[in-house]
């Protein structure tokens, strides 16, 4: 055991007879040695931590600009199609992960834009 925690944590823990265990030393020594290892577990646990809270930073801003995109691509579409074309799109849903709205607009062929026809004024 004592192996181990020295290749693990490369501490030695002294075993009985190492230290005057008579004098009160000895446990501590060992409350040191525990403390040393606990502090070495904390330190690993949080670069673990950091290390993971950045990819998922990186995650998230990668979501983000995808959001974004889709977004102004959604909103470029629905300024090119009128509104008998919108109407026959199904109804939001509630999940906002669903993608059948967007296989429903991949779905229907593009129709060519159709200006908004102006009223002839005559000035008089």
């Amino acid at each position: 055991m004592n192996s181990l925690a020295t290749s693990v944590f490369s501490i030695a823990i002294p075993v009985d007879g190492d230290e005057d265990s008579a004098s009160g030393g000895g446990v501590v020594a060992i409350d040191n040695k525990i403390e040393q290892a606990m502090d070495l577990v904390k330190s690993h646990l949080m670069y673990a931590v950091r290390e993971e809270v950045e990819v998922l930073k990186e995650q998230i801003k990668e979501l983000v600009e995808r959001n974004s995109l889709l977004e102004r691509e959604n909103a470029l579409l629905k300024s090119l199609s009128n509104n008998d074309q919108l109407s026959q799109l199904p109804a939001p849903q509630a999940n906002p992960g669903s993608t059948s709205q967007q296989q429903a607009v991949g779905a229907q062929p593009p129709q060519p834009a159709q200006p908004p026809q102006q009223p002839h004024v005559s000035s008089a």
